[in-house]
């Protein structure tokens, strides 16, 4: 028997409930995986809320690693007793132990603990295509980049000061700012306190950015194309404030021919090759000290309600994990 967190309709955190599941053995092309850590991620809101559908009633939660104790027919790239990881899809890595699709667990080196695995394999893949398979961005080049205090903003910030990349951050508070900074950012925006459009307009002396990251959504989408330079490229790959209302093309006419793209992880790593590549190199940034990933909130599985509503209120900073 494994323990799994469930919802039976969306809603609140309140809606989610442990319950006792039969996990049975791996089928063609199936892995069963016994957790030792879980990621909590927003995905893991607009799956609860129904903002993404789902079937109910079903799990949630997209990343963990643990060990894999059972391998069903098909599956090479992976043995039993073998550390692994991975952030897939469908929905279930709030449980304990579960059987799921082989194409997208990946193995974990030694050198990476499970903790640091789950709170790495999600936002680390996604900062990834970010930065590395979304559009070109150079040495020298200016990116523009929303909640750079959360897991996915810290990462971010790293990366861009590993590759020479101009990051200029936004967060809710000082010390939010000040964790962006510590961790790479070339500035940090309290948005807060300051308009950071004005502000992005006045550090790129009226140019504007080359790329905005945005995964926040309604709140920050029409004031991130303010702060493109012509030809720029906005990336909206988030809705933390709620989905962007539609607006006419003639918006990224008027602003210099901008581009705009709404990617998710799980197209970029639909490809079981792609998304073992993607892993690695998250994996080479750990193992070279160029990023380390600030957990800063664990909670036993049985508190998952909490956590999300921590997550939900902009109350965390780095990762979240859950542990079983």
């Amino acid at each position: 028997m494994a323990t799994q967190v469930i919802i039976e309709e969306f809603g609140g955190p309140r809606n989610m409930k442990l319950v006792d599941v039969e996990v049975g053995e791996p089928g063609p092309g199936e892995v069963r995986i016994r957790h030792q850590a879980i990621g909590l991620n927003f995905i893991d809101v607009y799956f609860r809320t129904g903002v993404y559908p789902m079937e109910l009633p079903g799990g949630l939660g997209m990343e963990a690693a643990g060990v894999i104790e059972a391998v069903g027919a098909g599956v090479t790239h992976l043995k039993p007793g073998m550390r692994a990881a991975y952030a897939a899809q469908p929905p279930g890595a709030y449980a304990t132990e579960r059987v799921m699709p082989a194409a997208h667990v990946v193995p974990l080196p030694d050198e990476i603990s499970f903790e640091v695995a789950a709170a790495a394999m999600l936002q680390g893949m996604t900062v990834d295509y970010l930065f590395r398979r979304t559009t070109p961005i150079n040495p020298g080049d200016t990116v523009l980049f929303h909640a750079a205090a959360g897991g996915v903003g810290l990462i971010a910030c790293q990366w861009a000061k590993s590759e020479n990349i101009r990051l200029i951050g936004t967060a809710g508070s000082d010390e939010k700012c000040h964790e962006a900074l510590t961790n790479g950012a070339t500035h940090c925006i309290n948005y807060k306190d300051v308009d950071f459009t004005r502000k992005v307009r006045e550090l790129t002396d009226g140019k504007g950015v080359d790329v905005v990251m945005d995964g926040v959504g309604k709140d920050t989408f029409m004031g991130s194309l303010d702060c493109l330079k012509p030809l720029g490229m906005m990336i909206s790959f988030g809705s933390a404030s709620g989905n962007v209302e539609a607006f006419g093309l003639q918006e990224l006419t008027k602003r210099g021919s901008l581009k705009l793209t709404r990617p998710t992880l799980f197209t970029h790593i639909a490809d079981s090759a792609t998304c073992r590549a993607m892993a690695a190199e998250v994996f080479d940034k750990i193992r070279s000290g160029a990023v380390t990933i600030r957990i800063d909130q664990r909670f036993p599985l049985d508190a998952v309600a909490e956590a999300h509503r921590l997550l939900e209120g902009r109350k965390t900073t780095g990762s979240t994990i859950l542990l079983p």
